[in-house]
């Protein structure tokens, strides 16, 4: 154990600055858009604070202004974490260079990004170095709105001098019935994508939608669509539609409306809704919407007449774009889809604006991680959402403070950064739950602590001090967890931006940084032990799961997309995989099967020129094997990885852990998914040892079609942690 630092040798002093933000390019570029399209002529989100950046230029630095105000300085005094804030007026007195360092103190303001584990290499009262800018993060999908990528790829590109003018899209009309303002208020709110399994009731709309120039989906099954949807405002930050029929559709959506909600995804859920002269009577495939299905999404209402349609599609938009993002249902009876607007009807348009950190809160933060001995930063899908990876590196850096992620938020930061430490939750490696225990402060930043990531609201522990900074944070005890010491209302972004704009001219002092770095690298060297997959000779029958991913980790390109379903296959990519750029894991904190797949193919939408792999139980992808048809359909190059061992196998582990000699319901017969996939027109391939599939995930990357690699897993493999035994690897040489 360490030896608390004195908080007098652990100072953090401010002065004042006015900052030139770079824009934050964040988390995934947006979708190409179809040749001849011209930029919506609508503003996207949060128009005012973002300007559209061309996904293949630098991002151009962009002016704003400082969130925090006047910076106060920070030093250490007294007993551990009381921490003396100096007159704010000794600060202002003259420029950061006049203020002298104390001794043994580096001064961080000339470094954007001073490394971390190398800080034994300086100098006291040196300057650390600057390093090189960090690699931009793709233009949010928040802050550039281009269209879908068309269907057909061979179109030439645009680009070049000689490049003829791009035509531009019909104007759209403005709305004039209830359809075409749903359609309408859809296209302001940065929706460019609808998945659905058509119905009667709502064929108005799907027209609307078409003439919105919204590209409508079609899948084979409706849980496949608010799949879809799911992934693509996960993935992106820009909402997309699922849509169902009535009480049918609309129960098939539910799966995905709760994996929005746990997710907070944010996504439309549009079900069309028996006549109005009818309700009530037994109509065909009634039921009250909004008191049932409607109660699974975050909001829920019915338009009951073309008067209040605007309001309350302007209030749908509102809840799902601000705040905690997250699914809005709307029911729409037939009968009213075609109902003329009144005159004077405006197409609503929503601008949320993300809640910012007070001055104050941003120095107490910043104070209590100064004066902290084994602080930890456990980052979640808030990080992901406002785009600020970059910027939460960063802070990691500038702090020397590791960073642990939520469950199935593993892209947060670079896993091969050396300030990361894992992700939380199932199958995380052994040492995540252990130096979560040891942190004397845990600052929560954009996650919403589910049950998973907190090892069963264990995390925090009684006792332990921590903060939580979040959109909507928690603020008193509940359960077992302890209130938090502080809560900070805000968006991970405004709030990371704030904390780097006080550290700019910050001087940390190296003596207590030193004992924080030697920790921060045993840390990073055991989990890097921990979370070895790949070890041992494994002769057969079938693969070796850890092998698979190590394969593909190693083949696969940095931007390459990846997407789990349900399942104890997962637990071998959730330790073993190495995600190395923000938006690059789609994973349904839901824990809902027949997930991968939908969401794969959102993905292949959003971003034609990536490569996007799924990883899938033969349980999970039976659930939505149909939508290899639709993957086909749409020009999505998916290849789907099937851990195949013909069963249920996380529901077999449970039974065998109750030792009850049951097995009821968890053996499964063969299933050929490789000659289905053929049968649906995609590539379909069996794969039964490791030195097949290498060769085999090459092919998959650079076909032309969607490819299934079907993975004979031997029953034995039960999960990371129960594995059957093998022989040790040979010694390297």
């Amino acid at each position: 154990m360490l030896t608390p630092p004195d908080p007098a040798t652990m100072a953090v002093s401010d002065a004042d600055a006015t900052p030139t933000d770079a824009p934050d390019t964040d988390a995934l570029a947006p979708p190409v858009s179809q040749p001849g399209d011209a930029p919506p002529s609508d503003a996207p989100p949060n128009a005012t604070e973002h300007a559209e950046t061309p996904p293949d230029e630098e991002p151009l630095p962009a002016a704003t202004s400082d969130p925090v105000g006047d910076a106060v300085s920070m030093a250490g005094a007294g007993s551990a974490g009381d921490i003396e804030i100096e007159d704010d007026a000794a600060v202002r007195a003259g420029p950061a260079d006049d203020v002298q360092p104390e001794p043994s103190a580096i001064d961080v303001s000339q470094a954007a990004q001073p490394e971390p584990v190398a800080i034994d290499a300086v100098a006291p009262a040196t300057q650390v170095e600057a390093e090189p800018e960090a690699e931009p993060e793709p233009v949010s999908a928040l802050e550039a709105l281009p269209d879908v990528a068309p269907m057909d790829e061979s179109a030439p590109s645009a680009t070049g001098t000689d490049a003829e003018p791009p035509i531009e899209a019909p104007p759209i009309a403005a709305p004039t019935t209830v359809a075409e303002l749903v359609a309408a208020t859809l296209r302001a709110a940065g929706v460019r994508l609808a998945f659905t399994v058509p119905g009667e009731s709502f064929l108005p709309l799907l027209e609307a939608l078409e003439r919105a120039d919204i590209r409508v989906v079609a899948t084979r099954h409706e849980g496949a669509a608010a799949f879809a949807a799911e992934a693509y405002g996960q993935l992106t930050g820009r909402p997309a539609v699922c849509l169902g029929t009535r009480a049918v559709g609309a129960a098939n959506l539910a799966i995905g409306i709760h994996t929005a909600r746990a997710d907070s995804a944010p996504m439309f859920v549009l079900v069309g809704q028996v006549p109005r002269a009818v309700r009530g009577r037994e109509a065909f495939q009634e039921v009250d919407l909004v008191d049932t299905i409607g109660r699974l999404a975050s909001w829920a209402v019915q338009i009951e007449e073309a008067g209040t349609a605007a309001d309350l599609l302007g209030e749908a938009a509102n809840r799902v774009l601000g705040g905690r993002p997250g699914p809005v249902l709307v029911a729409l009876p037939e009968d009213v889809l075609d109902e003329p607007l009144p005159d004077g009807t405006r197409v609503p348009q929503v601008r949320p604006v993300p809640p910012r950190p007070e001055v104050d809160e941003v120095r107490r933060v910043l104070h209590a991680l100064a004066g902290a001995r084994r602080p930890v930063i456990l980052a979640g899908g808030g990080v992901l959402r406002a785009r600020c990876s970059n910027d939460l590196t960063r802070l990691a850096e500038l702090l020397h403070v590791p960073v642990i992620a939520s469950w199935r938020r593993a892209d947060v930061m670079s896993n091969d950064h050396p300030l990361y430490l894992g992700m939380a939750g199932y199958f995380a490696a052994p040492t995540v739950r252990s130096r979560l225990d040891d942190a004397d402060l845990v600052v929560v930043l954009g996650s919403r602590l589910n049950e998973i990531t907190t090892f069963g609201y264990q995390v925090p522990r009684a006792g332990q001090r921590w903060i939580h900074v979040d959109v909507e944070p928690q603020r008193d005890a509940v359960g077992d967890r302890p209130a938090p010491e502080m809560v900070v209302e805000a968006d991970a972004k405004a709030f990371v931006k704030a904390a780097l704009t006080r550290l700019r001219s910050a001087v940390l002092l190296a003596e207590p940084l030193l004992a924080r770095d030697t920790a921060n690298a045993e840390d990073r060297a055991a989990w890097e032990t921990a979370g070895s997959v790949d070890g041992g000779t494994w002769k057969g029958p079938g693969v070796h799961p850890g092998r698979v991913i190590a394969t593909l980790r190693r083949v696969l390109a940095d931007d390459g997309i990846v997407t789990t379903d349900a399942g104890n296959f997962g637990g071998w990519a959730a330790r073993g995989f190495r995600f190395r750029r923000p938006g690059t894991f789609l994973g349904p904190t839901s824990g809902a099967m027949g997930y991968g797949l939908p969401a794969a193919i959102a993905a292949s939408l959003a971003h034609r020129d990536r490569h996007v792999v799924a990883l899938v139980g033969d349980g999970g992808l039976g659930m939505t094997l149909a939508e290899i048809e639709t993957a086909v359909r749409e020009h999505a190059r998916v290849v789907v990885l099937v851990f195949d061992n013909e069963r249920y196998g996380t529901i077999r582990m449970h039974q065998e852990r109750r030792a009850s000699g049951s097995a009821a319901a968890t053996d499964l017969g063969p299933v050929d998914f490789a000659a289905i996939a053929r049968a649906c027109g995609a590539r379909g391939v069996r794969v039964e040892t490791d030195e097949a599939f290498e060769p085999q995930l090459r092919s998959a990357l650079v076909s032309d079609r969607p490819t299934v690699l079907q993975l004979v897993l031997d029953r034995r493999w039960v999960s990371v942690d129960d594995r059957p035994a093998i022989e040790a690897a040979p010694p390297a040489g």
